[in-house]
């Protein structure tokens, strides 16, 4: 297994800078690296992809974004907003996009827009770390909602979405 694993494509941290994928899962074919969000309430985070390496964190937040860096056969290699990394098994992820609102931003709420333009109305004030689902991206603007806001925020204050990435 250490000869497979020493194979494996492994990506910087920066990602693709543009939301071009440098290249994809030997397993699943996907881009490597991409963001996906946690499907279950309970993860385990382990220090190599197999179910005998030390379980080194638990997630306990269904829905938070992590991004994939690499694969090897169940297992995805994944990294959280604050750069934690290990192996999870493939099926407690789930493709469904979602974003933390600036997660390196330790005070001060931001503001959610109407629409696309930081002139419009303000929506709401979104502190740091506030779970959203990605609805949206143009490249410069994402839309995002949850309990009790919908609406705008420039996509370079989103963790979750890459700069100039495109989602529809």
């Amino acid at each position: 297994m250490a000869a497979a694993l020493a194979m494996m494509a492994m990506v910087p941290a920066g990602g693709a800078g543009a939301a071009e994928a440098l290249s994809v899962g030997t397993v699943s074919k996907l881009p490597i690296p991409r963001f996906v969000s946690l499907k279950a309430d309970r993860v385990n985070l382990r220090e190599g992809p197999s179910k005998e390496h030390r379980t080194s964190w638990v997630f306990q937040r269904s829905g938070l974004p992590v991004e994939i860096t690499a694969e090897f056969e169940t297992w995805r290699r994944i990294r959280d907003a604050e750069g934690a990394e290990g192996w999870v098994l493939h099926s407690l992820l789930s493709g469904r996009r979602t974003a933390l609102v600036s997660p390196w931003t330790k005070d001060g709420a931001l503001p959610l827009f109407q629409k696309a333009n930081a002139k419009s109305d303000v929506e709401a004030q979104l502190q740091p770390g506030v779970l959203a689902s990605v609805k949206s991206c143009d490249g410069t603007w994402c839309r995002i909602n949850g309990t009790g806001f919908d609406g705008f925020i420039p996509q370079d204050k989103l963790w979750g979405v890459y700069p100039n990435e495109k989602v529809e």
